[in-house]
């Protein structure tokens, strides 16, 4: 994976990661595609707000990242579903920390937004 984000990936892993996840919607993929395989459509009603275009972009990062895989079945009409790598399976593992963490803060940090 070429990253080719601004930080420097030699000195810390965590801004490999962040390259990886960073932005509004690729932390709520990895969250949603947690539970299972999921076909476009079905991603776009659970992420209220999320544009095609955007969603488009997002699951092709993660792809081209190796923790998303687009399987194609060979059905007419095509169905196409998004799942998990193991990559993204031990990845959305580490991310649990922090869900968890805004879990336990959520009314204090709240209350503190502008």
């Amino acid at each position: 994976m070429n990253a080719g984000g601004d930080a420097d990936h030699d000195v810390c892993g965590m801004s490999v990661a962040i390259d990886v996840v960073g932005g509004k919607w690729k932390l709520h993929l990895m969250w949603v595609l947690g539970d299972g395989p999921k076909r476009f459509g079905e991603i776009r009603r659970l992420l209220t707000g999320v544009s095609e275009k955007v969603l488009t972009e997002n699951l092709r990062h993660l792809e081209s990242s190796g923790v998303v895989h687009r399987e194609i079945y060979p059905e007419i009409p095509p169905r196409v579903e998004y799942s998990l790598t193991p990559l993204g399976e031990d990845l959305n593992q580490a991310l649990r920390p922090l869900e968890h963490w805004g879990d336990r803060n959520r009314t204090r940090l709240l209350a503190s937004a502008p």
